[in-house]
């Protein structure tokens, strides 16, 4: 492959020594860049926007296919993260989906049952099941489908043909990951006529010890939160109930990650591998609880058989499909099973989900765990939790109400474990 030195342009370096290039299929591709010159900030009216190495150094990336901008960075960076630490702590792939600077969800390489390849429609994908990073993604991308709409994708492997594959066919703006097979790279820069966002991350990279940060000319200035979540975080038991199961202590180390990088407050429902609820940014944390459970009673019902077996016409689009879905198991803004709208919608007139058949389904799951990145101060939260099949709890504990929480998981039989360690972010 030809390499060949550029004077930096508003894209490359920060200083005037050359920049390495090289060419892939045609294009020039930056190999060492200090300075990404972004399109616009946050907004388009904030001018001019960059990201750059306050050392001088080169950025720790290579920008494979298109121009990610200002908050496909914030995207990247904070998802890299997520999943580079679940594969640290648990060992397996893993992939989440991103949007606004929070997860929609976080997953592991665990095989889909029928009925969940089914609601994430990738039930089309024979070999599916040989690739374990190819399932991480299809669980983190379809848990909150309509959250996901538009994401930022980060992978902790290689991505290979079939995850790309998978990746291919969904509305996104971007993925970062450490690698990218030629089959895979090629795949990925055919989405959006030539123009999907791919990014490579120096696996390896480690950032500074201290972290800045500006608002309002302010420059503010903390230690990274480098706070290992493990198994032993789990260890102090303070309910009646003792017993954690290896899965479950799976799950709430998926859980407590996904919100270590999830905007404050923030509660997470996760199962089988997979966070399958993320309630973020909410200012009271019962809200958080319920949102949460929402999105995660939603992920269950998706996989009801009503929902599994609904007539779709053969045009409907993979979006409109994802909203009309929720609709159905959520009764939204239409009614999708009304004469003179399901015709839009479905080949025949779908017989609606009662409330009685969902809360039927919703009460026979259990093992469900829950993860809160500050302490719950009442004991409402472990009651809207268990409407959900909540039966493990991670939280960090020292509320002057921790009797009452306890109390309130012990009537249930929950175990809960107190970590003594807050997980805010913002």
């Amino acid at each position: 492959m030809d390499e060949i030195s550029i004077t930096p342009c508003p894209a490359t370096a920060r200083n005037d020594a050359p920049v390495l290039y090289k060419f892939v299929a045609g294009k020039a591709m930056e190999i060492n860049m200090k300075e990404f010159e972004l399109k616009y900030g946050c907004n388009p009216n904030q001018k001019p926007s960059k990201i750059y190495m306050e050392d001088g150094s080169e950025l720790p990336i290579e920008i494979l296919n298109g121009r990610p901008g200002f908050i496909n960075f914030l995207d990247a960076f904070n998802s890299w993260q997520l999943v580079k630490e679940i594969k640290d702590i648990l060992g397996m792939p893993a992939a989440t989906s991103f949007k606004h600077v929070s997860p929609t969800s976080a997953a592991v390489g665990v095989k889909l049952p029928e009925s969940l390849k089914k609601a994430c429609f990738v039930d089309d994908i024979d070999d599916l099941d040989d690739s374990p990073l190819a399932c991480a993604y299809a669980r983190a991308r379809g848990t909150d489908r309509m959250s996901s709409f538009g994401d930022w994708i980060a992978l902790s492997d290689e991505c290979d043909a079939t995850t790309a594959k998978l990746v291919a066919r969904e509305v996104s703006d971007g993925i970062i990951a450490p690698g990218y097979s030629d089959e895979a790279l090629e795949i990925l820069k055919g989405k959006r006529n030539g123009n999907y966002n791919i990014v490579k991350i120096d696996a390896n990279y480690v950032p500074a010890v201290q972290e800045k940060k500006q608002v309002f000319g302010i420059t503010f200035e903390q230690g990274r939160n480098n706070f290992r979540i493990d198994e032993e975080l789990l260890s102090n038991m303070v309910t009646d109930n003792k017993e954690l199961p290896e899965e479950a202590k799976r799950d709430l180390i998926i859980a407590l990650i996904t919100l270590k990088y999830t905007q404050s407050n923030s509660v997470c429902y996760a199962y089988d591998g997979q966070a399958i609820g993320v309630g973020a940014g909410q200012q009271s944390r019962i809200h958080c609880t319920r949102l949460a459970g929402t999105k995660a009673d939603t992920w269950h019902l998706r996989q009801h058989p009503k929902v599994l077996n609904l007539p779709f016409r053969d045009d409907i689009r993979r979006p409109d499909r994802d909203n009309v879905i929720d609709g159905y198991i959520n009764k939204n803004e239409e009614d999708v099973c009304a004469e003179g709208i399901w015709q839009k919608y479905f080949k025949t007139q779908p017989e609606p989900l009662t409330d009685k058949e969902a809360r039927e389904y919703l009460d026979g799951i259990t093992g469900v765990s829950v993860g809160s990145d500050a302490f719950f101060p009442f004991s409402d939260n472990i009651e809207r939790a268990r409407k959900s099949g909540v039966s493990y709890i991670a939280e960090p504990g020292g509320s002057i109400r921790d009797d009452v929480v306890i109390d309130c998981c012990n009537k249930y039989g929950i175990a809960m474990a107190f970590t003594g360690m807050r997980l805010f972010h913002h």
